[in-house]
């Protein structure tokens, strides 16, 4: 049969390999598989054949040899992808190295979508399970049953103390902005931020508090606002900051970019200067909004990629039997840019 025929028909075998090269089929395993004691010429010989007629091994077949698929599933809530995919990224980055691949669910919130996806990935016998989502807070732990698959949840966590979460540093992310802020000479520091129910909201406050108290400045609780994470938020806060007060910030610490770009909008609404009057920080790094923010806006950055490099380094140690586990923040840091006042 023709090389043309073989490749029209859609498979080759490793039998039709090593007819080609006139080896058996078990010198044309071990050259393929980089094994055994062969010749470098046949070794060639092999490879060359393999690729004149498009040959590519059996995963499955070979996963199930090798006791390891070199397949991971990640499964996310993040519908639109803000924080997921950056962590996707990362996490691709760090599987790449050991030639390992990574299969993406949407589970969108959905318990029972969720779980067919788990069926699906352990269907494929992943070798591990990534969760992410597009918030912090606790979740259900993925039912993974007593199959031994390893997890790791990254900008996810669940109530075990067994189990592995990776997150940001909200807090120490918090005491950057306000630390730095400080160091910049502004003296009354207000702050903007997202619903109470979010744990990112209350540690973001409390790292606020801290570098406040550390800078020897008050907290002055009419100062720190929660409301929705938007730009209206943002632009209805500067409302009641600055409505009829004697004492109003000269600065604004904001829980996330969006808004930080509201309360920007409305502050040159009001003919308030930023930074000159007021200096204003976000916290997310989101670049599309931070870059786009007239002046750019000094931020946050959760380091989200770095993140999800950090979760498939630990996956692959889970995978070779090594144990981790807890809770594990990971270090945030700031992007200066024109809107906290510093020289950029």
């Amino acid at each position: 049969m023709s090389v043309q025929r073989r490749r029209m028909r859609g498979f080759v075998t490793l039998r039709e390999v090593a007819s080609l090269a006139e080896v058996s089929i078990g010198t044309a395993s071990k050259a393929l598989n980089g094994a055994g004691k062969l010749s470098e010429q046949t070794r060639e010989r092999v490879i060359a054949c393999a690729r004149r007629l498009g040959f590519r091994p059996n995963d499955l077949a070979q996963s199930l040899h090798r006791g390891q698929s070199f397949t991971v599933g990640a499964i996310s809530n993040d519908s639109f992808g803000r924080f997921a995919m950056p962590i996707m990224e990362g996490l691709e980055e760090c599987l790449a190295d050991r030639s390992m691949s990574v299969f993406m669910c949407n589970a969108t919130d959905d318990p029972l979508r969720e779980a067919r996806h788990v069926e699906s990935l352990l269907g494929k016998r992943v070798d591990g399970i990534v969760v992410t989502g597009r918030r912090a807070d606790p979740r259900a732990a993925l039912q993974v049953h007593a199959s031994g698959v390893p997890v790791v949840y990254v900008y996810s966590q669940i109530d075990d103390p067994a189990a592995l979460s990776l997150l940001p540093d909200d807090q120490g992310g918090a005491v950057l902005a306000c630390a730095h802020l400080a160091r910049l000479g502004r003296r009354r520091i207000a702050h903007v931020s997202g619903p109470e129910r979010f744990e990112a909201v209350r540690l973001r406050r409390s790292g606020f508090q801290s570098a406040l108290a550390q800078a020897g400045l008050p907290v002055d609780e009419r100062m720190t606002l929660c409301g929705d994470w938007s730009e209206a938020w943002g632009r209805d806060a500067v409302q009641q900051l600055f409505g009829g007060r004697r004492r109003v910030p000269d600065a604004i610490f904001c829980g996330n970019d969006q808004i930080a770009r509201g309360v920007v909008d409305a502050l040159r609404e009001r003919g308030a200067a930023v930074p000159a009057d007021v200096a204003v920080v976000g916290f997310d790094n989101w670049q599309i909004i931070a870059e786009a923010c007239r002046p750019p806006l000094t931020t946050v950055d959760m380091n989200l990629k770095q993140l999800g490099r950090e979760a498939g380094r630990r996956l692959i140690e889970l995978i070779a039997g090594r144990k981790h586990a807890g809770v594990h923040r990971l270090p945030c840091s700031l992007v200066v840019r024109a809107s906290c006042g510093a020289p950029t």
